[in-house]
């Protein structure tokens, strides 16, 4: 039903690119500038400027896509909301979530929610909790899920579900049999963090300033771009590192890690859904129904 000359449109906005474009719509890049020219012809202005391999957005372009994305936005919930009326869930959801949530907090949820309603199709982005906020601010998604909140006025934030960041050793680690930590020998232990702009690694420096240390007291050996390369890395070394529980239940359950607990220290989170302010995606609420769900019987 969405005007096919509009999508190109929309597509080639979003990627500044003629080429990816092409490719995402499945047509020949000759037939992406066609419908692009014929509706520079519509509205008798230039929409992209073009030099060289690159193109950017006029000011007419930039109009144009602002109401495209509208379009588009009220285009997924009519769909949404027939199909829902015919009892027959359908529809289109772009998921973007922050590197913990993607890798081990919503995938059993998809499994679920596929077995739910086969005929909704989901397309999952992965990048840290800035880079996800900023899918949403672009309308690259329409539902974000992440692991902190940086009280962005554009973005409304809603808890998901609970987590907590655990320090983790290896199995055969010096310390490894003791139950807990002083700070004091936590200051000592080499540590891994992940990298600036994590959400894990400001809810780790909230929570050691609540006990007053700050990273710079720690002994950083190094900082990781996500908790697989993490766990990667303790597994030879003889390291620490805070990591989601959900990330090594399965690790401490066969005995590969352990759990230290660290005195006076508790690192606790909320994981959040996020939606642009005053937009309400029928299919994105739906699905976060059921996530909500998912985590209450579990």
């Amino acid at each position: 039903m969405l005007d096919f000359r509009l999508n190109v449109f929309y597509t080639v906005a979003k990627r500044l690119s003629f080429t990816k474009a092409a490719a995402e719509l499945y047509v020949t890049q000759p037939a992406v500038t066609k419908h692009i020219q014929e509706l520079e012809n519509q509205f008798g202005t230039a929409l992209f400027d073009r030099r060289g391999n690159q193109i950017s957005l006029t000011a007419a372009g930039s109009l144009l896509l602002r109401h495209a994305e509208t379009i588009v936005a009220t285009y997924r919930q009519l769909e949404f909301d027939m199909n829902a009326l015919k009892g027959q869930p359908g529809g289109t959801l772009r998921l973007g979530a922050s590197t913990t949530v993607a890798q081990y907090v919503i995938p059993p949820v998809l499994a679920r929610f596929h077995e739910y309603s086969a005929d909704i199709s989901i397309s999952l982005l992965s990048g840290n909790t800035e880079q996800v906020e900023q899918q949403l601010l672009k309308s690259d998604i329409d539902l974000g899920l992440v692991e902190g909140r940086t009280h962005h006025s554009d973005i409304r934030y809603t808890p998901f579900v609970k987590d907590e960041l655990v320090l983790v050793c290896r199995a055969d680690h010096p310390l490894a049999d003791r139950d807990e930590i002083t700070l004091d020998e936590l200051k000592t232990v080499p540590i891994l963090l992940r990298e600036r702009g994590s959400g894990s690694l400001e809810v780790i420096e909230h929570a050691l300033r609540g006990v007053g240390l700050r990273l710079t007291d720690l002994t950083v050996e190094m900082q990781l771009g996500s908790t697989e390369s993490i766990k990667s890395y303790l597994g030879s070394s003889r390291c620490m590192a805070f990591v989601s529980i959900f990330a090594v239940q399965d690790k401490v359950r066969t005995g590969i890690l352990k759990v230290l607990d660290v005195q006076g220290l508790s690192i606790q989170r909320e994981f959040y859904s996020i939606q642009l302010q005053g937009v309400t995606e029928g299919l994105a609420d739906t699905f976060m129904r059921f996530a909500r769900q998912h985590y209450k019987r579990n």
